[in-house]
């Protein structure tokens, strides 16, 4: 499969793993951005974008990486942190005053992006078409009591994440949250990142397809296990709350709405892009970026059934845990994405990297392409 772009000779390896990837059959396509020290040393992209295999992917395709926007959100209030507008530790009831409803008036924006909150999932079961409705949802999260004490336990959120911190930059810095990650981070940095496409990025956009005949790691079974034997429970609702959240990927609808837990979109580029204008103190300072990358969450996960660490908006390396390590470094925080994206950046060796496809393997943390690729980036650098 022929491969654009550029490469460092020093990170060749690195590039045979990505090229290898890309021959496995049910590979359509995918890119990949390392940069190092603010430098990029490969930036490449190959494969196609669509289902019938006619359009090869171009530098500035698009494709929905899904939950590795979160960290990028998480800045956006970091930001709002820093300015004083808003506080790690107040509650979100001064806030959002609707939001201290059925026992919700102690929880912390510091509980919500370290997934400490206990609101994984919505409660009272929602209809399909609800999903594009921002109001909607955002009464159906302050209608959904805790699932547990918030503070005394964790629990992913894959969902209702971007509806409380969206509301949150909706209410304290007065727009839209795909317009606020646009004027704080992509545009300044011209990172082509987006949540909520235009008309003209919606041109750019590649499809979104499952690989078939892939194995799932332990916990993927166990998590399909728990889904499927608990309808009503707490984890399949958190991942199918309205049921179109597993359903919507290429539909236009969710392309265009502005949902920050799980609908953005960018070029590998972009993504690795976000992580380098981090490590050099330049969307936070160095004291902001130290609280986000400390541990807040450990240990067994309530929503996904295995042990999981967290800081603020962004998962940690757990190099004891083979589907939730980066497989780069202990200092390496970031966030993979549903299906096989990941964006990533290790402290340590000023390396920030980002691999993005649209062929949806059957991993719910770490994807082993990604790993395959960082592991050999580790030896390179």
């Amino acid at each position: 499969m022929h491969i654009d772009g550029v490469s460092d000779s020093a990170f060749s390896d690195a590039l045979d793993v990505f090229s290898q990837i890309l021959e496995h059959p049910e590979q359509r396509g995918a890119a990949l951005c390392v940069q190092v020290a603010g430098e990029t040393v490969i930036d490449v992209w190959g494969g196609v974008t669509d289902r019938q295999g006619e359009q090869l992917w171009q530098r500035d395709t698009l494709i929905n990486i899904f939950s590795s926007g979160k960290p990028i959100a998480a800045v956006v209030l970091l930001q709002m942190v820093a300015e004083g507008r808003l506080s790690l530790d107040t509650p979100l009831v001064e806030y959002w005053p609707e939001f201290a409803l059925h026992g919700k008036h102690r929880i912390t924006l510091r509980h919500v992006l370290s997934h400490q909150a206990g609101l994984p999932a919505i409660a009272e079961q929602q209809p399909a078409e609800a999903l594009y409705d921002w109001a909607h949802m955002v009464k159906a999260v302050v209608e959904t009591p805790p699932w547990w004490e918030p503070g005394s336990a964790h629990g992913y959120a894959p969902m209702t994440y971007g509806w409380i911190v969206g509301e949150l930059i909706r209410r304290v810095d007065g727009c839209e949250p795909g317009e606020a990650i646009a004027r704080r981070i992509a545009r300044p940095f011209q990172l082509d990142l987006h949540v909520g496409l235009d008309e003209h990025a919606l041109s750019r956009v590649g499809d979104v397809m499952r690989m078939k005949g892939v194995l799932a790691d332990d916990a993927s079974l166990r998590l399909m296990k728990v889904m499927g034997g608990q309808p009503q429970g707490m984890t399949a609702k958190a991942f199918s709350n309205p049921p179109s959240m597993m359903t919507s990927t290429n539909k236009l609808e969710w392309r265009v709405m502005q949902q920050p837990a799980a609908n953005a979109h960018g070029t590998a580029r972009g993504l690795a892009g976000f992580y380098t204008a981090l490590l050099q103190d330049q969307l936070l300072e160095s004291d902001m970026l130290a609280a986000m990358v400390q541990e807040h969450s450990r240990g067994q996960d309530l929503t996904l059934h295995t042990s999981t660490r967290f800081g603020l908006g962004c998962m940690l390396e757990q190099a004891d845990q083979l589907p939730a390590s980066y497989a780069l470094g202990q200092h390496c925080f970031g966030h993979p994405g549903a299906g096989g994206t990941l964006g990533c950046a290790d402290i340590e060796r000023e390396l920030s990297v980002a691999f993005i496809t649209n062929s949806l393997g059957a991993s719910v943390l770490m994807d082993p392409r990604a790993q395959r690729i960082n592991a050999m980036l580790k030896k390179c650098v």
